[in-house]
């Protein structure tokens, strides 16, 4: 038996309740507790052809238990820009805002001034080939159909704006994540969907280059109900830590302040 799969991305859209582990598939199964295949029981294909090697890191280690790596190809990947978002990895924009649920403004209006400064950036391929960076190669991804509509509003034409849902499977050379809501008093649904592990894996891993966070900074504080909800969050403030590590050697990660607290 072959089974080929990722559970820890997001699965089908399904409408059926299954009660126990029912509605688990036969790899979730297989898998129990372990977040990727234990050498004993499979092979697990621990190398990205999609990101570079910074954007990598915090995947593998959030999501892949440390056993992901990047092909060697994708390490010449890289935007050159004339702002802050340049280089490689994983970078934080603060937004601060309040009242918002299911769409932000604010949000909208940081992404469209970030992009507008992406116009004139330049990105380099896993072939080394170097060509400007075309509007197509920026991806604004979402967990909500309202910010999907403010953004589409918002940004210039070509840029691809969406749920994660929409584009599991897709990439591109700079991806934001525009989280929308303003706190955790203004969570519509519940902290597993806002802060779900598997949607972040998505939206992250979609970068080739640049993966860019961009929410309110009190989404790192919440109030956790549950150790399950500590890890959850505790994912987005690692994030952060990252893009707000201070600059290593031939790293270029802006230093954006001081690390948040983790829930």
């Amino acid at each position: 038996m072959v089974l080929l799969g990722d559970p820890l991305q997001l699965a089908q859209v399904s409408q059926g309740v299954h009660p126990g582990q029912a509605g688990c598939s036969v790899l979730e199964h297989l898998l129990g507790d372990h977040g990727t295949i234990p050498p004993e029981r499979g092979v697990f294909l621990d190398h990205t052809r999609r990101m570079h090697p910074d954007v990598c890191r915090f995947v593998s280690e959030v999501v892949y238990e440390n056993r992901l790596g990047a092909i060697s190809e994708c390490a010449r990947q890289r935007v050159d820009a004339p702002g802050a978002l340049t280089g490689t990895g994983v970078r934080f924009l603060p937004v601060t805002h309040g009242g918002n649920t299911r769409s932000s403004v604010e949000e909208a209006e940081v992404i469209a001034a970030a992009i507008e400064d992406l116009r004139n950036a330049d990105w380099t391929n896993d072939k080394g080939t170097t060509a400007a960076l075309a509007l197509s190669e920026i991806m604004v991804v979402t967990p909500y159909n309202a910010q999907v509509r403010l953004l589409t509003e918002r940004l210039p034409g070509g840029v691809r704006v969406g749920t994660v849902d929409k584009f599991q499977g897709q990439e591109a050379a700079v991806v934001f994540f525009s989280m929308a809501t303003s706190s955790g008093l203004e969570i519509p649904r519940n902290v597993e969907f806002l802060y779900s592990r598997n949607r972040l894996n998505v939206a992250v891993s979609r970068a080739r280059c640049l993966a860019v966070l961009v929410c309110s900074p009190e989404l790192l504080h919440i109030k956790c109900r549950s150790a399950e909800q500590m890890r959850l969050v505790n994912a987005l403030c690692r994030l952060v830590e990252l893009a707000t590590a201070p600059e290593e050697p031939d790293a270029a990660v802006p230093d954006r302040g001081p690390t948040p607290a983790a829930a």
